[in-house]
């Protein structure tokens, strides 16, 4: 699992006036072989610096350090069993700094030295999936489950022994009143020793939104004692029976929870973009107008749907997308084709401070594909070159 630790130690890492190279490169779709080849022709790039005289030694060491050891991720092959995506390596060897991340999506072989790990690309793409605390409870216990990215972790638990020992109602039932109230003051004060567990793990800011497994009415007497800053994070509930549920029951009954919340905040994305068009506000709709507005960086948030890539043309030196053409006709320069015209717009998108958002369903974009909040209203677009 991607942890939480993990991304804060890349982010917060400090290695002084040492470099830190970041590499992204695809996984899982060409082979251990292609790989390995296309990783020594990211290194190439930054292989002159391990013998820049304009560095300190110690710099120019750790950078030697940093190519070996990226050299070695090709030989290990489990890059390549992983599914489709690709791969974010951090090193700094001086400092002691290797982090390797495994992204669901692929994003572009790229390689950077600089003071700090270049994490933009990598944030982009993990934004798009949400760390849900999944909270399984009934009126004696509770278990605090992390789920994120088809992966699942326990992350707290809580059972006072008091709720464990049976409470007897007296001679024929006489204190049986006593008794249940006794018994509702036990779970009151469970729920809201549970209820601290939650915000505890929220305060340290790796959740998004809550998933409650457990018995109806005892889901919904719990919910009124979170804290009312956490009660709007409630994703959804799914029905489950706390002592006999299995790890994998609560992971399947989570995972719907999840994909039905994603599903309504797509159709919401989809929805703004649309109000905004309708109320002629800065918007994008449909390939040829989100183009455009990538290639003048006034994309905002970038929805896609997901489906076949589409083939286009790119001009590396202004950054100007097209569905065609040879030349650029911002520059003039002669244009590069590309396999997927919509994936080189949302890496120019990440580049540029941007969101991208991949749609599951998208059946609202079904027929325009794209679809783009604005910063600004772009300039009319260019005149094809002749």
């Amino acid at each position: 699992m991607i942890t939480a630790e993990t991304i804060e130690r890349i982010i917060r890492f400090d290695g002084g006036d040492l470099p830190v190279v970041s590499l992204y490169a695809r996984v899982g779709q060409d082979g251990q072989a292609t790989l390995a080849t296309r990783l020594n022709g990211l290194l190439h790039e930054i292989r002159p610096l391990g013998r820049d005289s304009s560095l300190g030694r110690q710099a120019r060491m750790s950078i030697r350090g940093d190519i070996d050891r990226i050299e070695g991720l090709a030989g290990l092959g489990g890059l390549e069993r992983a599914g489709p995506g690709s791969v974010a390596v951090f090193s700094c060897s001086e400092a002691d700094l290797f982090e390797q991340v495994m992204l669901p999506r692929t994003v572009r072989d790229r390689v950077m030295v600089d003071a700090t790990p270049w994490v933009r690309p990598m944030l982009a793409v993990l934004d798009e999936y949400h760390r849900a605390c999944v909270l399984v409870l009934d009126r004696r216990s509770a278990e605090a489950w992390e789920l994120y990215q088809d992966e699942m972790r326990e992350a707290g638990k809580v059972e006072d022994p008091a709720l464990r020992r049976p409470i007897y109602a007296g001679w024929h039932g006489r204190a049986e009143h006593r008794v249940r109230n006794r018994v509702d003051d036990l779970a009151r004060r469970h729920f809201r020793t549970t209820a601290r567990l939650v915000d505890e793990l929220f305060r340290t800011g790796r959740y998004e939104v809550i998933i409650l497994g457990g018995h109806p009415g005892e889901m919904t007497g719990f919910a009124d004692f979170l804290p009312a800053d956490l009660r709007p994070k409630i994703a959804g509930t799914f029905t489950i029976d706390p002592r006999t549920a299995t790890p994998a029951d609560i992971r399947r009954g989570a995972e719907h929870v999840l994909r039905q919340y994603e599903r309504a905040e797509e159709r919401r994305w989809v929805a703004e973009v649309l109000d905004r068009v309708a109320t002629r506000r800065p918007a994008a709709l449909g390939l040829a107008d989100c183009l455009w507005a990538g290639s003048v960086a006034a994309v905002r948030t970038l929805l896609v749907r997901e489906g076949a890539p589409v083939p286009g043309v790119v001009c590396d030196e202004s950054g100007w997308l097209g569905s065609a053409g040879d030349a650029c006709p911002l520059c003039g320069k002669a244009t590069r084709s590309t396999a997927d015209v919509i994936g080189e717009l949302a890496d120019a998108v990440i580049e540029e401070g941007g969101a991208v958002e991949h749609l599951l369903d998208g059946a609202e974009l079904e027929e325009h594909l794209v679809a783009a909040a604005l910063r600004f209203s772009p300039p009319p677009p260019p005149e094809p070159s002749a």
